[in-house]
């Protein structure tokens, strides 16, 4: 590679880093942002984020309304839908979750981890849907969810330690984790029994089993969950869910095994 080259390069992978940096404030953001709002977030000069805004509108990545508010534009929508459609994850482990669902009649989770959080990849609703914030898409803090935890019990000791340094604990309940010391003593505990609850960690009133559930490969690392009210939910029966959930993920290992065949 020559030096102009690698200037070439170095110019257009910190332009992309800056379009990601707009589409995640406005994706994220509750409601549709102004250019005022943008610019107060994205530290970029006026101009310059002018014209890489209006490169997203052009793209159809960003919609903006006749206010002057930027959204997220349909063509992410269509994006996303062919990623989730393609996802050979996905596609594994969808009949165990309908089967697991079909068992219990509660909600069914499947989630990959991504950095500090799960993204959700799938959800079947349970007979009587909860409302909850978990939605496909949606990503979740890994240390106070059932499936975040069941993840973690995968990592190797010293990525563990290395992520639990870096987490900024906030306390979504009263029972949230507060220190690394208190949720690295659970997700041992995890490792050595495979299987994890969520109780009322997350969101009050929600409790989950869940277990871990990895590809061969390790590119997928996460974990599937039954999820429900409380009042329904209660640690007895969950602890009986705990090994229909473990054979369900040890059932979507094996597809992805047969799916991705023999690594070399």
């Amino acid at each position: 590679m020559t030096s102009s080259d690698g200037m070439a390069q170095t110019r257009e992978t910190g332009t992309l880093g800056k379009l990601m940096v707009l589409l995640d404030l406005v994706t994220h953001a509750d409601t549709p942002l102004r250019f005022t709002d943008i610019l107060a977030r994205a530290g970029q000069p006026r101009g310059t984020l002018h014209r890489q805004l209006s490169h997203l509108v052009e793209e159809g990545l960003l919609e903006l309304d006749g206010d002057g508010r930027y959204a997220p534009g349909l063509r992410l929508l269509d994006f996303a839908a062919r990623s989730w459609a393609r996802n050979e994850f996905r596609q594994v482990a969808e009949p165990h979750l309908s089967e697991l669902q079909q068992a219990t009649g509660e909600t069914v989770h499947l989630g990959v981890l991504r950095g500090q959080s799960i993204i959700y990849l799938d959800k079947v609703e349970g007979r009587q849907p909860v409302r909850m914030y978990s939605q496909i898409g949606n990503a979740s803090p890994c240390y106070c969810t059932g499936v975040g935890k069941a993840a973690l019990s995968l990592l190797p000791p010293e990525t563990l330690v290395d992520l639990l340094a870096g987490l900024s604990f906030t306390s979504f309940t009263a029972s949230t984790h507060a220190s690394a010391e208190t949720l690295a003593a659970e997700i041992r505990e995890i490792a050595e029994q495979g299987y994890a609850f969520d109780r009322e960690e997350h969101e009050a009133g929600i409790r989950c089993v869940a277990a871990p559930v990895w590809s061969e490969d390790r590119t997928f690392i996460g974990g599937i969950s039954v999820t429900g009210p409380a009042y329904r939910l209660s640690m007895e029966l969950l602890r009986q869910w705990a090994v229909p959930v473990q054979l369900a993920a040890a059932r979507i290992m094996e597809g992805m095994r047969v799916r991705l065949g023999p690594r070399r």
